[in-house]
């Protein structure tokens, strides 16, 4: 069997010209500090010189100084640091925010969005593999590879780690970590909000110990903007970002940089809050939405607005189709959606061409 070559990587990554914040920082964590991460800090090369085409039909997400923050109108550049203070002020409370937007139904969801990426029958596939020593990695100059994933996945916005820890649990990753060497599975979870990633690292330490992240490295927390990933091309099998991609100032631009960090063949596989199709139930989430999820906010959390922006930024979010629509446009193969509960969420999903 020929040895399977890994391609050279390279970072082409830019950011939107209206935006001016989208250093990356990496963290990356250590053995012997627990509550702290070491970071670096690295600026992503200048964007590409064509200009992406708009969706048909409906145009670029993004289109002149302004855009939207739940109902009000902000500046582009006003609408990142805005979306970053909502995440921490409730950072801490993540899941009891969750519980209030959806019920306590997300947990279904998740479990839900993990059965579709079929991480589970992977993992074990990769662990035979693996065990049995099937064929030579090695990298493009000829040089030993055997760090290199075999299966690797990045999930975009999932700061506090409630679906990157569903995977590692579905790939056996803590039991994985009782062996020495780096596991052949890796999950990294990406998130703009530091607050976001202290909460999932703490979440971890607690949940795995450390050897999960200090010695497999099966798990990363790096601090990265979904519109320009600190990541090479080519570096994922599977990207999913979860109630993230709304929050996310330029769609269009997170969903052609999701498919740059793809490999070829990966997948994309967005859960997110969308637009219930069933009218009576249409009429009794909005009235949930917009006169008990604030209202709980305000009690629980002492944060009415943040609840408040949260649940008009599902409303001001792309349809179903319209999503599908600009996933075809950023280049993803056979796009398509699942709703569940009627519509209150929906699964999109897309492949990167061979």
């Amino acid at each position: 069997r020929p040895k399977r070559t890994i391609p050279q990587i390279t970072f082409t990554a830019g950011c939107h010209p209206q935006m001016h914040s989208c250093t990356t920082i990496r963290h990356s964590s250590t053995a012997t500090n627990h509550d702290t991460s070491s970071t670096t800090t690295t600026s992503p090369t200048p964007p590409p010189t064509s200009t992406p085409q708009s969706p048909p039909n409906i145009g670029s997400y993004v289109s002149g100084p302004t855009t939207h923050f739940g109902f009000e109108s902000v500046s582009i550049n006003e609408k990142e640091g805005r979306v970053k203070k909502v995440f921490e002020n409730v950072a801490d409370n993540y899941d009891v925010m969750n519980d209030f937007m959806s019920a306590g139904l997300h947990r279904y969801w998740k479990d839900e969005l993990l059965r579709m990426t079929g991480v589970e029958p992977m993992a074990k596939a990769v662990r035979r593999r693996a065990s049995l020593n099937y064929g030579n990695v090695t990298s493009k100059d000829g040089g030993s590879a055997e760090d290199e994933s075999l299966l690797s996945i990045l999930d975009v916005a999932g700061g506090t780690g409630d679906v990157a820890f569903r995977f590692v649990d579905a790939a056996k990753g803590q039991e994985r970590a009782k062996s020495s060497g780096k596991d052949e599975i890796s999950v990294t979870v990406c998130d703009i909000n530091p607050e976001m990633l202290r909460v999932g690292e703490s979440r971890a330490r607690k949940k795995y110990g450390s050897a999960l992240l200090d010695d497999t490295s099966a798990l990363k927390f790096v601090e990265g903007n979904a519109q320009c990933l600190p990541f090479a091309d080519e570096s994922f099998d599977l990207y999913t970002i979860a109630f993230g991609l709304r929050n996310v100032t330029d769609v269009d631009m997170a969903l052609r940089d999701a498919l740059r960090v793809l490999k070829p063949g990966g997948r994309f596989m967005c859960l997110e809050f969308s637009h219930v199709t069933n009218a009576p139930l249409a009429s009794l989430y909005d009235t949930y939405s917009f006169h008990v999820i604030p209202k709980l906010g305000e009690v629980v959390a002492n944060d009415r607005d943040s609840y408040q922006y949260l649940v008009e930024s599902i409303r001001k979010f792309c349809t179903q189709e319209e999503l599908v629509t600009r996933m075809k446009a950023a280049g993803f193969e056979d796009a398509k959606y699942t709703n569940m509960t009627g519509g209150i969420v929906a699964v999109h999903e897309g492949w990167k061409s061979l």
